[in-house]
């Protein structure tokens, strides 16, 4: 049987492309690519000559007896904009189709936005909670924050620059004034990493706005001795917000009780006054 090919390629730098995958891209009957303009201009780079299909987000299902009757005749790759395909991409329903249908899918690794932020930030890495893109609703982005505030994990959003100041707002409200590392335009000739607070990535942003992609990497939630859960502080001020006490007062007096800031117990105070 033949041999489906997920094939990295650079996510900025034309160089960040291994031997292997060139060879690859090389040898391969076909290329199915998300955009082939895109990887015409790297294949012509590098003078690779391999027939392309386009194979991208809105016709993924309709190019699967392509790309199987392509697997007939020999391998076949699958390549994204850039990074690592089927991450955060199309490309998880080709590979169920091709494993099914009887073939082999090899990955031939590579850029990977995700984890060289990750690598790159300063923050831990031993365990850490990859999320794709924050939800564009803000509520759906609050939930989904919500959901996660007390993992231990690091956390990595991807973010566009018309969002990044209300995912940063977000991120505040909802995780706390957490380290954070901002990655922009990674590999390009205009790369940055600002690693500050999430409060300083605020400000920094604010005064150079934002352009470019951008990778989040977060500190995950870190339990301090004698500090009450975020879940046990919510139902407290759930409660306390019946006695009529005014919320500057309610927040000092809970911050006092439960060992959190008090600028982080107002924020979840406010939060728990829109949810009601």
């Amino acid at each position: 049987m033949s041999t489906l090919h997920l094939v990295a390629t650079p996510i900025g730098n034309l160089e960040d492309i291994s031997a292997r995958a060139l060879r690859v891209l090389s040898e391969v009957c076909l290329i199915a690519a998300e955009d082939t303009r895109h990887t015409g201009r790297l294949l012509q780079h590098y003078g690779i000559q391999t027939p392309c299909i386009s194979y991208h987000e809105h016709n993924k299902l309709t190019r699967l007896e392509r790309v199987l009757a392509a697997l007939a005749a020999g391998d076949v790759a699958l390549v994204s904009d850039a990074g690592t395909p089927a991450l955060n991409d199309p490309g998880y329903e080709l590979v169920q189709a091709v494993l099914a249908a009887g073939h082999d899918v090899s990955p031939v690794p590579g850029a990977c936005a995700p984890v060289a932020a990750l690598v790159a930030s300063g923050l831990p890495t031993d365990t850490f909670l990859y999320l794709g893109y924050l939800p564009r609703r803000q509520v759906d982005r609050l939930r989904l924050l919500q959901s996660i505030a007390t993992l231990p994990h690091t956390l990595i959003f991807l973010e566009t620059p018309h969002r990044l100041l209300e995912a940063l707002s977000d991120l505040v409200a909802r995780l706390g004034d957490r380290p954070i590392a901002v990655a922009r335009e990674l590999t390009k000739l205009h790369e940055e990493i600002f690693r500050g607070t999430l409060t300083q990535a605020q400000v920094h942003f604010n005064a150079q706005p934002p352009r470019g992609e951008f990778t989040l990497v977060v500190a995950g939630y870190i339990a301090v001795p004698g500090r009450w859960s975020e879940e046990h502080l919510r139902s407290a001020l759930q409660s306390a917000q019946e006695s009529g006490e005014k919320p500057s007062v309610l927040a000092r007096r809970m911050a006092a009780e439960s060992g959190w800031p008090k600028s982080e117990v107002y924020e979840l105070l406010k939060t728990l006054r829109v949810t009601e």
